[in-house]
Parts: C-alpha cells; sequence; structure tokens
C-alpha cells in the first residue's frame, strides 16, 4: 500500500462518508468548501446541485449521459471564429434572455434590453453619420434609421457610441456569406451628435433561421420547434459613465414576433417602418423615394460614480 500520508497537495474534504446517489450532491458540493472566491462557491455549489437534482429527477441513463456528452462535444466542435454554437444553445433554451433579462432589468423609461446574439464576433467598422451599412447593395427596401441617445432623466448622451449589426433582405450575416458580399458588410459603429442623435441608412431586415446545420439544428428538429427570428436590427450603445445596452429594433406586422426562437422580442422593441415618399426629403438623405423610416430613441443608465 503507497503511504501517502506525507502529501503536500490539496485534500478533498466531504461531507463524510464514501459517496452515494441518495447524498451526492451534498458530498460533492462539501468538496467545494476551499474555493477561496465565494462567487465561484456559491455557483458550483448550486450548479452541483441543480445537476444532481436533474440527473435525478430523469433517471439518467448511461447511454443518454453518453449522448448528452457527444452532443456538447459536437457543439464545441461547430464554433469557429465567427460561429458561436453555445451561445446558439444558449439562445434556443432562453438561458440567453433569462440572464440578459435579470441582469439588465428596465425600471421606468430605460430601454430594454434583449440577446447579443451569435454573430457579434466581428468588429463594426467606425462609419458617419447618415451613412449606409449596407456595402453590398443586393437588394432590400431602403431605409432610415433615426434615434437619440439620453439617460432616464432624458438628457442627451452626446458621443455615444452606436453599435449596429444586421442579416441583409436574404436572412444572411456577412459571416455567412464570404467572398460574397464586402467584409462587415450591414455593420457600423455610429458616434451620437453632441444631442445624442444618431442616423444612418440601410436595408429593411427580414426574418431568417438561426443556422440549422450543427448539433442546436438537431435539437429544435427533435423537438418540433422552428428555427426563425423575427426580423431586426442589433443595437448596442456604450459611453462613458453609462451601462452599456445590447437590445434589438424589431419591424412591426412581420412573422415570428409571437415565437421568435430565442425569445428575444420584447412588446417595447417593436417599432413602425413607415413608408415615406417624399422626393426632397429622401434626397436629403441619399436614398431613393419611397423609403422606410425607423425611429428608436434609446434611455441608458446611468452608473453611479460612487461618489
Amino acid at each position: 500500500m503507497t503511504d501517502r500520508s506525507q502529501d503536500s497537495g490539496p485534500t478533498t474534504p466531504t461531507a463524510g462518508g464514501p459517496f452515494t446517489a441518495e447524498r451526492s450532491a451534498e458530498i460533492v458540493a462539501a468538496s467545494l468548501a476551499g474555493t477561496t472566491d465565494d462567487r465561484l462557491r456559491r455557483i458550483l455549489t448550486s450548479l452541483v446541485r441543480h445537476a444532481h437534482a436533474f440527473v435525478k429527477d430523469v433517471g439518467l441513463t448511461s447511454d443518454e449521459w453518453a449522448a448528452g456528452i457527444r452532443f456538447l462535444t459536437e457543439t464545441g466542435q461547430k464554433c469557429d471564429a465567427t460561429r458561436q454554437e453555445f451561445i446558439l444553445l444558449s439562445d434556443v433554451l432562453g438561458v440567453s434572455m433569462l440572464v440578459e433579462t435579470l441582469d439588465n432589468p428596465a425600471e421606468g423609461r430605460l430601454t430594454e434590453s434583449t440577446v447579443e446574439g451569435p454573430f457579434h464576433l466581428v468588429d463594426s467598422p467606425p462609419r458617419a453619420l447618415g451613412d449606409s451599412l449596407d456595402e453590398a447593395a443586393q437588394g432590400g427596401e431602403p431605409c432610415l434609421v433615426t434615434g437619440q441617445v439620453t439617460d432616464e432623466g432624458g438628457t442627451p448622451v452626446a458621443g455615444a457610441r452606436v453599435d449596429v449589426w444586421q442579416a441583409d433582405a436574404t436572412g444572411h450575416y456577412d459571416v455567412q456569406r464570404p467572398g460574397e458580399v464586402p467584409d462587415r458588410n450591414l455593420r457600423g459603429l455610429f458616434t451620437a451628435d453632441a444631442d445624442g442623435r444618431f442616423w444612418f441608412r440601410t436595408v429593411v431586415p427580414s426574418s431568417y433561421p438561426v443556422p440549422v446545420d450543427g448539433p442546436v439544428g438537431r435539437l429544435l428538429d427533435a423537438t418540433g420547434r422552428h428555427p426563425h427570428r423575427a426580423a431586426h436590427l442589433h443595437v448596442q450603445v456604450s459611453a462613458p459613465g453609462v451601462r452599456t445596452l445590447t437590445t434589438h429594433l424589431f419591424v412591426e406586422g412581420t412573422p415570428y414576433l409571437d415565437s421568435d426562437v430565442v425569445f428575444g422580442v420584447k412588446e417595447s422593441l417593436v417599432r413602425t417602418f413607415a413608408r415615406v415618399d417624399d422626393p426632397a426629403v429622401a434626397a436629403e438623405h441619399g436614398l431613393p423615394s419611397p423609403y422606410r423610416h425607423a425611429d428608436f430613441p434609446v434611455t441608458v443608465r446611468r452608473e453611479a460614480t460612487g461618489d
């Protein structure tokens, strides 16, 4: 027998006695007692307790456990520099939306948040106010989006950064069409003016399916769920002294607003994209007439100064 009395490595405390199914979570959770980071210990302890309760609740078999491991492995293998299958998995299970909603409560006048999604892995190019996102010009209804960034008290947030990205009229992001459209097409990073105002040209976004050629697609198929997202633009607003807001601008009257596959729709974020038929105004914005116009005022939270 090997003498381990001189081992100097860390020990693994247990709740007493050998591992048993009845006390499994208690025993494993006790092994985390040496975790010095209080928040990490709380998260891991809760994870262990819920995971063990889940296994017992469904009576998970060894074959089912192995299938789950294969699914998670394949999910990781599907990730690359421009695709995040784990975020997509979190999205379609509603976890992303739950975390976002709990972490960014929208009290009062604050604009509600929603999921970032799996396609914000590419930096948006800086663009001047009024520029077009659509360098490819491959179709879609021309559109003007305007807005103003203010805080809870209505004070404009001068120089706010407004990061925008969206799918094209065919329902694809630039990273899904490499070589077919310019890199970072339909993405733009704008700097609001002194009054917090921003405006840009684009095309009206369309609804689209999330990628279904991976394990998440198989999961949706197995559960009889459609893969579609409601038509939207992604908008992320940041500035010194304010809490970064990640949100969407949804297109009123389009499909899937009541069944968005990632549960991302909030009623307050749905806007009318009004038809404007005024050649003179259209010319001022560099747009054909008629065009569509959506106004999206954004209210962000001031961060505490700590004074």
